[in-house]
């Protein structure tokens, strides 16, 4: 069903007029509390009072009622549909993500925390968004048990089905998705989200769908633009602040490069990590299907097994083709699928504007954790600490702090900080960018920046660590030792200061 442009906020937008700061903002609220009050919203005039926000406002509001305009969205959606849809999360395997150690060695990459809850947590919570939702599938090569408590604790939470699927081989991006078509296809969804772990943004799945069902092709592929700029406005106890986020144009070669039309927004052209510039657009890692997204994929395994009948081939000639070819059910949704169906009005877009990166280094994680500290600004602001050095320490920025852990209320926290469960905070100890993971004990007078430190860690009075990206577990840091950029590897001891080093 094709959606009315009135509920989409699509019209153009009238002219604001210009007043007083504080008349603005009740002229503007009396507008939304009238666009949305209404038994069929008035989806156009939330959206002119989106843009007068944007020009004439702070940032920081325009941002509030931008969530309004999705929440407006999904309601509207799902009071016009019934179709159900699900929702598949490549998780990857213990084979993969070994630039992620030493801290993969302990747990899967997963379910590493960033801001506090598991990697995998923010794009499930992303998924809960969905209208219509039936099914979050999470796929890859895990054994069930590494995943079996945090799908039971995830699944009662959201109160959404969520299932983990283990593949018995390598199958790709796109063949394990096909592999586990029976079950994907139980309920009988109109469409399929297909979405990377290892992804960091805002994840716009509702405007994703919105816009897939009114392009009409078979998928439809999140996209960002890179040198351009995903800003986060958030409000720090000093003032409004703006952090701008950018990816490269020189990094772009380390990703899906696509040509899309400007108007029609479908994609023309798909090629992976090329050598040579292709295009400022780059692959998100996100994307919406139609069930037709499985004869695709059978077709490209079935043009595999004609292809290997035509001729014969001698016992050496098909040890060698079998070392170089793939099987023919391992396909790759880039190489495969999106490259052949591009420009054949089958595959289109979706740009965000928002932040975006991957997480494939404990470096990126560290970044990506404040990326989604600064997000819970708008979104969760309950799990967010707060403090004036009074009774509690003092906060500063984003900060989360599991209840469980004690933290001196002579510390000083933030910004960009993640405190786990059971870490022990002590006096006049400062702590800026950085995640402390379960166990950690921080002693007086110390100063964690920008640091990952692991499980069951201890740093030694006035002790300092700085710029040391990973700690491994049980890694101890004795009293008045200063550790800088440097890796260190589980169950180490450090009694002397160390720059630049990795420590095996």
């Amino acid at each position: 069903m094709k959606v009315p442009e009135n509920v989409l906020g699509l019209s153009k937008r009238k002219k604001a007029r210009k007043l007083p700061s504080f008349g603005l903002l009740l002229t503007y609220r009396k507008r939304v509390v009238s666009a949305l009050s209404s038994h069929i919203p008035n989806s156009t005039l939330l959206s002119d009072t989106l843009l007068d926000l944007q020009e004439n406002c702070f940032p920081f509001f325009y941002i509030i009622f931008r969530t309004f305009q999705s929440l407006l969205l999904r309601a509207y959606l799902m009071g016009i549909s019934d179709e159900k849809v699900v929702a598949v999360i490549m998780v990857g395997g213990p084979t993969k993500g070994t630039r992620f150690r030493p801290l993969s060695l302990n747990i899967p990459k997963p379910l590493f925390p960033l801001a506090g809850q598991p990697m995998v947590h923010h794009p499930i919570s992303a998924c809960k968004r969905i209208p219509n939702l039936a099914q979050i599938y999470l796929v890859g090569f895990y054994e069930e048990r590494e995943f079996a408590m945090y799908v039971s604790s995830i699944s009662t939470e959201l109160r959404v089905p969520v299932r983990y699927l283990r593949e018995d081989k390598p199958h790709g991006s796109a063949g394990g998705l096909y592999n586990f078509r029976d079950l994907i296809m139980e309920d009988n969804p109109s469409h399929i989200f297909l979405l990377n772990c290892d992804v960091c943004c805002s994840f716009p799945l509702p405007e994703m769908l919105e816009a897939h069902k009114r392009y009409g092709g078979m998928g439809t592929i999140l996209v960002i633009k890179v040198g351009c700029r995903g800003d986060l406005y958030f409000l720090l106890s000093f003032g409004l602040i703006l952090v701008s986020l950018q990816v490269s144009a020189e990094s772009a070669s380390e990703f899906g490069e696509l040509v899309a039309d400007p108007v029609t927004n479908e994609l023309l052209h798909y090629t992976e990590k090329p050598e040579t510039f292709v295009s400022d657009r780059i692959n998100c890692g996100v994307y919406v299907f139609t069930p037709d997204i499985f004869t695709a994929i059978q077709g490209v395994s079935s043009q595999r097994k004609d292809r290997a009948n035509l001729r014969r081939l001698s016992s050496f000639e098909a040890l060698q083709s079998a070392t170089r070819n793939p099987p023919s059910d391992f396909v790759r949704l880039d190489q495969d699928i999106l490259t052949p169906f591009a420009g054949k009005k089958k595959l289109y877009t979706y740009e965000t504007m928002d932040f975006w990166e991957q997480i494939k280094t404990p470096g990126k994680s560290l970044k990506c954790s404040g990326l989604y500290l600064a997000q819970f600004r708008f979104t969760s602001p309950n799990l967010l600490a707060s403090g004036d050095g009074t009774k509690s320490a003092t906060i500063i920025g984003d900060v989360n702090i599991h209840p469980s852990a004690k933290v001196h209320p002579s510390a000083k926290i933030g910004p960009n900080v993640s405190i786990s469960a059971n870490a022990r905070i002590g006096a006049g100890v400062r702590l800026i960018s950085c995640i402390i993971l379960d166990g950690v004990e921080i002693m007086e007078n110390a100063v964690v920046f920008h640091a990952i430190v692991g499980w069951k860690s201890s740093i030694g009075k006035w002790s300092r660590v700085q710029a040391s990206l990973t700690y491994g577990e049980a890694v101890t840091v004795e009293d008045e030792v200063v550790v800088t950029n440097s890796i260190v590897l589980p169950h180490k001891t450090l009694n002397v200061s160390v720059q630049d080093e990795i420590l095996l």
